[in-house]
Order: structure tokens, then sequence, then C-alpha cells
């Protein structure tokens, strides 16, 4: 049915409409457009950092300076409360300087930019982000002097400054800092004493510091109760202090100076050598034997460094021996048979956890490429945020869930690697990545997603869903079905991945109230408006999967307002539908190479499960049954009907409505910013 004068409406009119749509809906909308009264200085700032960092015009071109909001930015994480917490601009090219505006952003608790061209010094404003766990400015070049202001981030685990230009000596500030776990200052211009409060930490706390050139420092950092080591430790010590009961590898912290003239305060030539006034320092008896492996390894013979501590322990030394074998998983946490791997082993795999190995972004971190040793490619899965509220449940959430569900179309979890700052899961590479990329993120030379592929991955994700949500006891839940989370292997086969919002259910609860998380354009209304969700709440996400397989496009685009004022993918096709325009629906990349019938058939069972009211959704074996060819007709002609009496509703709302339209002009503007 085509409504004359549909299409043609202003953008508040259309707000309004969406807002809307459907009683269920209604106060959810609302929440999401409360968020964009945050205060502009938040927009204001990053687009200050973008301006300073020289960005071109096609780089965060998503960052419209007109918007209130900057949640929905590309490379911008923000909490629940609609606060900026994570700005992420690794290996892009930027060349300019770094804003000191930035340090107006109070709730930032990580800033990477590593990677970069960035010159200039690092402003002393920074010293004012009150939240900063993480500050990555690696590989850039930077110069001027460590502002002694960071010392103002208590919350500062990890400070990354290596492979730039900085001079001056490391301020005194820094090494007071309580909760810094990671220091890294090497292959800078350094120069001056390491402030000695840098190796004093709590008690039971054990550090090994690896330092270049060996000879220089063995002189100059060596002594008693601090012991330095050139490179790492080898596995067979690594496995032996992890099963001795000292728990060492809980409580490790790793410093890097290496590549500047530094020096550690006193020297001592000698590396037992001490005038440490102490009289129990003397009665101390460590066994240790400092080899040389071509020039660089040092080896600590295990007996000596356990004898040490345990000798430490009972005669209580004024100063811990620090014990940093950087990269060894935590002892607290295992699983089942699931493959555990040590940090090392992926950092290998991943060249470092290199950007240019970085898969995607989601809601839980990020996840990267990998190569094993035995050459198996892997796709692991690095979690950023497991100690913020929800983030180590999500870890745990996300291996229990993936244990239990065992399915072809389900991504199989292989291993996993915790340590105590990390959380980390091991999945098979997707050799054809995701179906969002494959729809809108090809690069020339890329194949296309042809038809039949398409109805391949429309089928085997509906059977992955309904394998969840009928065949696991308890059910599970998605709660971000979408086609960035469902993954093609190397025969093009619908895998659906990213259980990190997924939420076990009791079999007694129809429907769990829960913190609103996902996707806008892909959440249910009554998920967004109650916060309550069921296994209907993922059949909405996968008819709006359905419709981006159809169409390629995304659940919410902007860009169409230039045409017409249907934003939502969902509204777009249902006005298209209606007027029977089903070459304009279809993806253009398909090149009318697909079958009307069959098309219209996927676009059916979409808005079946896309229906305002759960109740009136089908279930996922429903919709497989249908998607086979099965009970389609009958559940078409009803929605029909009943889509034909709220179109006449409407119609005579929006009769009312042109009536007052003068009024409404009148307010101010609303932008909504689109999904991701």
């Amino acid at each position: 049915m085509h409504t004359k004068g549909y299409g043609i409406w202003s953008r508040k009119l259309w707000v309004f409409r969406v807002i809307t749509w459907n009683n269920a809906i209604k106060d959810g909308i609302g929440l999401w457009a409360s968020a964009f009264n945050l205060p502009g200085f938040l927009r204001d700032a990053l687009y200050a950092l973008r301006a300073s960092l020289n960005a071109s015009s096609t780089q965060l071109s998503d960052w419209n300076p007109n918007q209130v909001n900057p949640c929905t930015w590309s490379n911008i994480i923000c909490d629940n409360s609609y606060n900026v917490i994570s700005v992420t601009l690794s290996a892009m090219g930027f060349s300019g300087f770094l804003s000191p505006r930035i340090g107006g952003l109070k709730t930032l608790s990580s800033l990477t930019l590593q990677g970069n061209r960035i010159t200039g010094e690092i402003p002393k404003e920074f010293g004012n982000l009150s939240s900063l766990v993480s500050l990555d400015l690696e590989n850039n070049q930077l110069t001027g002097q460590i502002p002694s202001s960071l010392g103002n981030l208590k919350k500062l685990q990890f400070l990354m400054l290596n492979q730039n230009k900085l001079q001056g000596s490391i301020p005194e500030s820094i090494a007071n800092l309580p909760n810094l776990i990671d220091l890294r200052v090497a292959s800078n211009n350094l120069s001056g004493q390491i402030p000695d409060n840098l190796f004093q930490v709590a008690k039971n706390k054990y550090v090994i510091i690896f330092f270049q050139p060996f000879t220089y420092l063995f002189q100059q950092c060596v002594r008693i109760y601090e012991i330095i080591f050139v490179a790492q430790l080898p596995s067979n010590v690594h496995k032996g202090v992890a099963s001795s009961g000292t728990n060492l590898l809980n409580r490790i912290h790793y410093f890097s100076f290496s590549g500047n003239d530094l020096n550690c305060g006193v020297s001592f030539l000698h590396p037992c050598a001490s005038n440490n006034n102490n009289p129990v320092a003397h009665q101390s008896k460590l066994g240790i034997l400092i080899g040389s492996v071509g020039g660089i390894i040092v080896i600590l013979l295990l007996g000596g460094l356990l004898f040490f501590i345990w000798k430490g322990k009972q005669k209580g030394y004024k100063r811990e021996v620090f014990v940093d074998v950087a990269g060894e998983d935590d002892c607290r946490i295992a699983f089942g048979q699931l493959k555990r791997f040590s940090w090392r082993e992926l950092q290998l795999a991943t060249d470092d956890f290199s950007e240019k190995n970085v898969l995607g972004q989601g809601g839980f971190g990020k996840v990267y490429k990998g190569v094993l040793g035995d050459n198996t490619k892997i796709a692991v899965k690095r979690l950023t945020d497991y100690e913020s509220p929800g983030g180590e449940q999500a870890f745990l959430r996300e291996v229990e869930m993936i244990s239990v569900a065992v399915h072809k179309n389900l991504l199989r979890l292989i291993g996993f690697c915790t340590t105590p700052s990390e959380r980390l899961l091991v999945y098979p590479f997707m050799q054809n990545l995701s179906v969002a990329y494959r729809l809108r993120e090809i690069k020339p030379g890329d194949e296309v997603l042809d038809w039949p592929s398409r109805k391949r991955v429309a089928l085997g994700t509906a059977r992955g869903l309904e394998y969840l949500h009928e065949h696991c006891n308890p059910k599970i839940i998605h709660r971000d079905v979408k086609a960035a989370n469902v993954l093609l292997d190397e025969d093009f086969e619908a895998v659906v991945g990213d259980f990190g919002l997924a939420k076990l259910v009791d079999v007694r609860k129809t429907n769990v109230t829960t913190q609103v998380r996902g996707t806008m354009g892909h959440i249910a209304p009554e998920y967004l408006s109650t916060g309550k969700s069921s296994e209907r709440t993922d059949v909405f996400g996968y008819g709006i999967m359905l419709l981006e397989l159809v169409t390629g496009q995304r659940a919410i685009d902007f860009s169409r307002l230039e045409e017409e004022d249907d934003v939502l993918l969902l509204d777009h096709v249902k006005k298209l539908q209606r007027e029977k325009r089903l070459s304009a629906i279809v993806d253009r990349n398909l090149c009318r190479n697909y079958v009307s019938e069959e098309v219209e058939m996927m676009i059916q069972v979409a808005l079946l499960c896309t229906q305002g009211s759960p109740e009136e959704r089908p279930t996922m074996s429903e919709v497989v049954r249908m998607l086979e060819g099965e009970g389609l007709a009958e559940r078409w002609e009803e929605w029909q009907q009943v889509e034909v009496n709220r179109q006449e509703e409407y119609d005579r709302f929006q009769r009312r409505f042109d009536l007052g339209e003068d009024s409404i002009y009148n307010q101010d503007a609303i932008e909504l910013s689109g999904g991701r």
C-alpha cells in the first residue's frame, strides 16, 4: 500500500515518527535520544584532537562537529552513561601533534595513539585525565620531556612511551604512581637516573626487569634484592616458578628502559655486593648462575631464585624481589579441556598484537589475526575491559557458553589465555571474515557474496540460533545478532560468533531483565524500552540481518535522508515492499543475479521476524522451516492483514499531525547518530 506524500517529511517529523512508531519502543527511543544532551565539550575536545592530528578528509570522516554526542563516532567507545572511556587511533598515519584539550575528558580510561608519526610534546594537560588506566603513545616522533603531571594519574596501570624522541629524565612523580604495572620508555633519548621509588612496591610483589645492553646495566643496576635480567627466562624456569606455589605470576610488573642513557643510581660493580646496612641482608644466601648464550641471555638457577625468595619471606627483607616473567598466565583460572595458551605464544602469533593484524573490534575488545608456530591460523579476541563492570564476567560467560554450545554454525572456542592484566579467547581463523565485511567492506578483487551464498548464510545462521534457543540447557540468548557477528568459513558457511553479549537464561524464565546492550538498529523494541530480552529478541535481530543480506545496507543509515526519511533499514524496506519495488531493495552488487521469488521469500521472513510484538514473531525453528519452504504462505497472509490495519491507523495519525506541523517546526532539531 503506497501512501501519498510518504517519504517527503522533514527530519524532525521523521524523529517524531520513530518515537511514535511503536508503543513498545517509545520509552527506549526516549532513553536513546536523551543521550544526545551530553555536554558539547566532549565533542569539541575530540574534534580538536582530530584537527591537531592533521586527519585527512577520509580519516575519521564520521567525526561530525555538528553532533553533540560523539559516542557513535568510529574509534570511540562510551560507557552506558554515554561517557567517552576509550579513544583508539592506532597506525592511522597521523603526523600532527597532540591537542591539550583531550585533558578535559575526565572519564577517559584508555587513550591509544601508537604507530603514527605524531610530533611535538606530550601536553601537560594529560595529567588531568583522572580516570586514565592506559596511555599508549608508542612508536611516534614525540619530543620534549615526559611531563611530571602524568604523576597525577593515580589509576594509571599501563604507560607506553617507547620508540619516540623523548629527552630528559624519568620524573619522580611517575615512580610514585600506585597502580603502575607496565612502564615502557625504551628507545628514546632519555638520560639521568631511574627513580629509586620505581623499584619499591608492596610486599609480596616480584619482578625481574629486562634491560639491554647487559654489560653496562649489569654494573650499574644489579643490586641485592633487585634482580635484573637481560632476556626472558627459559621456558623451563617459567614452568618451575609457576608450579612452585609462590604464585609469582599473579603479581608481575614490567619495566623497559633499553636504548637510553639511564642508570639506576648507586653503582654496584658486583651482582651480590650491597651497601645496605640491614644485618638481615648479610645473612641471606642467594644461589645465582648467570650465563651468556649468544651474548644476550642470562639464566638464573631456579633453585637459587626460590631459595632467595624463601629466605626473604623467612627473614623479612625490607625490599622484595621483583620478578617479571612477561607473558605467563594466571594460574587461578582453568576451563575444562580447552587449550591454555601462554601470553608469549599469542604475542608471537599476532606480531605483538600489531594493528595490521586487527580483524575487527567489538563491544569488549579487538580481534587479531594470528599464526601459531605450527602455521595454524587463529583469531585472538583480546578483552580490553575485563576489570570494568561486566568485563571479567563477559570472559567467563563466553567461555562457559561456548563450552556447552557445539554446532557447525556456531563459532568454536579452541583455547584461552589469562594473565593478571589480560583475558584472551582463541578461535579458529575464519578465512572469509564476516558477512558485514563481504557485504560492505570488500576490497577491489574480493569476491562478492553471491545470492546462493546469502541463502546459505540465512539458513546456517537460523540453525545456529535455533540450537542456542532450543537445544541448549539452559537456553542461550545471543542479544547482538547482526551481519558483523556472523562469520564465514572457507566454504562460505555461516558461523555465529561474538558471544560477549550473550546471556544464559534459566529455562524456567521466559525472559530476563538486564542491562541493555547491543547495536542500534538491531535491538528489538521491547528490549530497548524495558530491558527484557528473550529468544524473540534474537529473532528480531536475525530479521534485520536478513534485510542486510538482501540489501547489503546497514541497519541505520543517515545518508538516506538525502532522498527520503527512512533512516531505519526496516522502514526503508517496508516502504519499497509496499510499492512493489523489489529491484530497488536488492543489493546492487548482485547485478540482478538472483531469483526474485527467493528474494521475496527472504524479505517476507525478515518482516515476520521484525514485528513489534515479540509474541507475534516466529521461533527460530519456525524460521528454519519457512526458509525451507514450509508454512510461510499462511504466516505471510496473516501479517499482511495486520500491516494493512496498522498502515491505516498510521495514515489517520499523519493527517492529524499535518494540522499541527507548524508548531513542531519551532522545536530544536534533534540529530540522531547511526548504528555500528
